[in-house]
């Protein structure tokens, strides 16, 4: 899936600045929701090949996407929203508000937004949520090896400051030593208290 097919049909009904935008991190127990946007050009010798779900690459090959992407791009952006938020507006808001602002960062104005799964957000501008946009539209997928690559280089940069986690590995996600950190040390700055009820006796760590 490296080809902008959708993008070039939305561009023949007349939109110029279609946007896909993907999130990463709804799921852990530690670490903020990234969303990331992209406008990518739709000039064949302009495409990157090789965009898909984020999921379905290996790390290199993501981080050396995620360069391309960022050099091809007409425009991109990336947004975080944090655990604390997280645990005040829940985790649905978060996405949708991560995914809002890194749209409205955007240095082009988006026309048109593509959206992956089935979300809403929002926005004053034409929109349509597409479910496994991720693997099936070139910008979405484009957004998500975007968020992936900045989200998990996030998580090593904590992994130095809270080396009991192992967020290096697992990126914040409840593997086994994870938990077991948690019921053994307590919970750190960027926990979801949200997230880690059934492991959590209260304590925090310094």
């Amino acid at each position: 899936m490296d080809i902008p097919t959708w993008e070039r049909e939305l561009a023949a009904q007349g939109y110029r600045a279609v946007c896909g935008v993907d999130e990463v991190g709804r799921g852990p127990l530690a670490g903020p929701v990234v969303c990331a946007a992209v406008i990518m050009p739709l000039e064949e010798e302009k495409r990157v090949k090789g965009v898909d779900d984020s999921k379905k690459l290996s790390a290199k090959k993501r981080e050396a996407l995620a360069e391309e992407i960022k050099k091809t791009a007409r425009a991109y952006s990336i947004a975080e929203v944090d655990a604390e938020t997280v645990d005040r507006i829940n985790i649905l808001q978060a996405t949708r508000l991560c995914m809002k602002q890194a749209i409205e960062s955007l240095g082009v104005p988006a026309d048109m937004v593509l959206v992956d799964g089935v979300m809403t957000l929002d926005l004053d501008i034409p929109q349509r949520s597409i479910v496994k946009g991720d693997a099936n539209v070139y910008s979405i997928g484009a957004a998500s090896i975007l968020a992936k690559v900045y989200r998990d280089a996030l998580m090593r940069a904590y992994d130095a400051v809270y080396p009991e986690y192992a967020f290096a590995s697992n990126v914040g996600y409840g593997t086994e030593k994870h938990i077991e950190a948690i019921r053994e040390v307590g919970i750190c700055k960027i926990h979801r208290k949200t997230f880690v009820t059934k492991y959590w006796d209260g304590r925090e760590r310094p």
